[in-house]
């Protein structure tokens, strides 16, 4: 074969190649984003609207109906269900494989939005939401608390400090804060004087609403300046709203505080947050659709600790649950299958080889394929996900299946008094078609699962070509580097294991029992 002839000829091109492909799988594994699962785009749309107060048959007439009408003229629908129940209308679509979910939510919300005038007038806007592989598990929970701060204290600080420094990281769609106390101005109506002034409580809500408010008055033209005039009527003193005048009678006003309490108060709670149970403030962080987890996972992180220089010392910023380092750690434990899987490959073939020099050339594939894939995986913008470190787990013994095989038969050529640069043009081109026969067979099974049709089909369309191409490059390191160290690196002549006596005759032990 013309590629092991120049292997042999010139092995330190043969050196500088595999050189050369290492470095750039190493450049290309550091540039790997890492996610739990491939990037697979889902063809269905979910549309939910909100209709409070409604029964589910109202529901369906006035807003399910419409939008199953209006959806049905986009491109690609496949098919529409929906779900009206009270006060919720839920009409998920499911598009043809193939089509471009983007723009078909666009044209959705198009469509969508011309029906909308005729909904009645208590429906809220609808939210077309695409489907995505991920639950609606946050990615990302924190905790704030305090053993001396107050809750409203921590709920102020928490907003005005911890959430405007997590909405600014990259990734990140929504922050939702829970066990929040909020400070709120409680007007209580006293009924009795109200009856006895004739004071209707619209009257009251009238008048708050018309004193609390700033008004813009214009604009001021002196010359050539322009000024705008705005009426500041908010109030900043809660004990202001006393002396709001609500009407008029026997030919004086009638203040707030003499039909009212007026308190400075807290908004009624709508959840509760407890850390061992400790009351605090939790935050809930939901990445963007088209974000990586693990690089919003590790932003978070850092906006945390960067959080830490700039709160009091007595508030703890606690992360409670972090997907992003469930999917790391995942990872990392598959990375650690392969290495071990590795190993035990590499030490099998020297209990059978019983040869150093023969383990480490045909060891030396397996390191040099895979990272010769992470050039096609980041190529092709694959990233390390459950489905590619699954492909290289599950081909390690495949990768150096064809360096035992050509090994084997140059040490065959070898045994028939043969030089070791015959040996190893000769036992290579011997055994080549056999080879290249099982390495192809290889590919033609794992190839076609990669272009496997339906969403199932996607999801393994990149474990399919990682196979794949790291058996390729296992076959032409097999060719290349294999039959070069063969013809260059000699066995000693005083036999294998003549310096270490004792794992001659283990090596000895292990031959006979294996016959």
């Amino acid at each position: 074969m013309w590629i092991t002839r120049v292997s042999i000829n010139n092995p330190v091109f043969a050196t500088m190649v595999m050189v050369g492909i290492v470095v750039l799988g190493v450049f290309s594994y550091a540039r790997l984003r890492v996610e739990q699962m491939p990037d697979v785009t889902l063809p269905f749309v979910d549309v939910e609207t909100a209709y409070p107060g409604a029964s589910p048959e109202v529901v369906e007439t006035d807003v399910s109906k419409p939008i199953e009408y209006a959806v049905n003229t986009v491109s690609g629908v496949k098919r529409i269900y929906s779900n009206s129940r009270e006060g919720r209308s839920q009409v998920f679509v499911e598009f043809r494989l193939g089509t471009d979910v983007t723009r078909a939510i666009q044209d959705a919300r198009d469509k969508i939005a011309l029906v909308r005038p005729n909904f009645p007038r208590d429906v809220k806007d609808p939210q077309v939401i695409r489907v995505e592989i991920e639950d609606n598990r946050p990615t990302i929970s924190l905790a704030v608390l305090s053993p001396t701060v107050e809750l409203r204290e921590l709920t102020s600080l928490t907003d005005q400090t911890v959430v405007k420094a997590i909405e600014n990281i990259p990734g990140v769609a929504q922050v939702i804060v829970n066990g929040r106390v909020t400070r709120q101005i409680l007007i209580q109506i006293k009924p009795s004087a109200l009856a006895s002034l004739g004071i209707g409580i619209d009257q009251v809500m009238t008048a708050v609403q018309n004193a609390n408010q700033d008004v813009p008055a214009g604009r001021i033209t002196r010359g050539q300046s322009d000024s705008v005039v705005r009426v500041e009527g908010k109030i900043k003193d809660p004990a202001q709203f006393g002396r709001i005048i609500v009407a008029q009678q026997g030919g004086g006003p009638v203040y707030l505080s003499q039909v009212a309490d007026v308190i400075d108060g807290e908004k009624e709670l709508d959840s509760i947050s407890r850390i061992n149970g400790r009351p605090s403030i939790t935050i809930d962080i939901r990445k963007a659709q088209d974000a990586n987890i693990v690089e919003t996972g590790r932003g978070v992180r850092a906006a945390v600790e960067s959080l830490k220089a700039r709160l009091p010392q007595d508030v703890e910023v606690r992360l409670v649950y972090s997907q992003a380092d469930q999917v790391e750690a995942s990872v990392a434990q598959v990375k650690a299958t392969i290495v071990e899987g590795a190993l035990l490959t590499v030490l099998i073939v020297f209990l059978f080889l019983h040869s150093w020099r023969s383990t480490i050339i045909t060891g030396l594939t397996l390191p040099i394929a895979v990272i010769a894939t992470f050039i096609a995986l980041y190529a092709f913008g694959f990233t390390l996900n459950m489905m590619t470190l699954m492909a290289l787990s599950l081909c390690i013994g495949l990768l150096i299946d064809d360096a035992i095989v050509v090994r084997e038969n140059i040490v065959r050529h070898l045994g028939m008094g043969k030089t070791h640069l015959a040996a190893a043009r000769e036992g290579t081109d011997e055994i080549g078609l056999a080879v290249m026969a099982t390495t192809f067979a290889i590919v033609a099974v794992f190839v076609p699962i990669a272009f496997m049709k339906g969403i199932v089909g996607q999801f393994f369309f990149q474990f399919g070509l990682t196979v794949a191409v790291a058996v390729l490059v296992s076959l032409f390191v097999s060719f290349t580097l294999d039959p070069m160290l063969s013809s260059r690196w000699r066995d000693p002549a005083g036999g294998r294991f003549s310096r270490v006596p004792w794992l001659g005759r283990f090596m000895a032990r292990v031959e006979a029992v294996v016959e």
